[in-house]
């Protein structure tokens, strides 16, 4: 860097480039420069020790129907245009190579499972958050049924005295919410114990977060095939009315 004419200085452990003519210095940090690009990463690649050698592919945009766009701009959009779309290109078919999607029936077979696949950790997703919620609201039922239970017994043995219920109407009515609650979720199941109930949350939400990971990665893989599939079609003509019967 140095040699490139760059300013270079370490403080507290972490070195700073400053180009020419550039204000402030850019710390040598991945939470600044991007993912691989960290000291230790780029140490490790001058060492040739491997770590983190290896950078993310490039992410694969549409391409750019240009006759449509070209008016009111001049040959310098066109160029620039050409070149995005020869980017976006080779990038996909640098995507089928190394999937081996090399038959367009392969590519629509990968879209179909990738869209599949999206859809269905959406619905497991759902599935687990509903669970979870009937599960706070067992464990909050219960709270409130464990706190008013004693006031209702005393009702109860008082022969529903209405003196007694106009002095503890809410706890009464608490108590009786409680019940509606477990009638609605557990259906006459018997009521678990809370701490069946906590350990059941604590799964659901473990289960929500490996989930929610998996649904990330499902995403963009869906849109990068999709991408990349709308890409072929545009390349092929198949956009063209009738185009792709032919």
């Amino acid at each position: 860097m140095e040699q490139s004419g760059y300013e270079v200085k370490q403080q507290r452990g972490v070195i700073s480039f400053r180009a020419p003519g550039q204000e402030r210095f850019t710390r040598l940090r991945s939470s600044t420069l991007g993912k691989g690009y960290g000291q230790k990463d780029i140490e490790a690649a001058l060492s040739g020790s491997g770590r983190n050698t290896e950078q993310p592919r490039q992410r694969v945009n549409l391409v750019i129907d240009i006759q449509p766009r070209l008016q009111g701009k001049g040959p310098g959009y066109e160029r620039w245009a050409k070149v995005f779309n020869l980017k976006q290109m080779a990038a996909a078919l640098a995507y089928l190579q190394e999937n081996s999607l090399m038959e367009y029936e392969q590519l629509e077979k990968k879209a179909s499972e990738t869209v599949e696949r999206f859809h269905t950790l959406s619905g497991q997703i759902k599935n687990t958050e509903a669970s979870l919620r009937t599960n706070m609201e067992l464990k909050a039922a219960t709270v409130q049924y464990a706190k008013t239970r004693p006031v209702f017994q005393e009702y109860k043995a008082r022969k529903y005295s209405r003196k007694f219920l106009a002095e503890h109407e809410a706890e009464i009515d608490v108590y009786q919410a409680a019940c509606a609650d477990f009638k609605r979720i557990l259906g006459g199941e018997k009521l678990p114990k809370m701490d069946e109930l906590r350990e059941a949350g604590r799964k659901l939400a473990e289960k929500k977060k490996k989930l929610y990971a998996e649904y990330r990665k499902a995403k963009a893989d869906m849109q990068e095939v999709m991408t990349i599939k709308a890409n072929i079609d545009y390349l092929l003509g198949y956009t063209e009315p009738g185009r792709r019967k032919e």
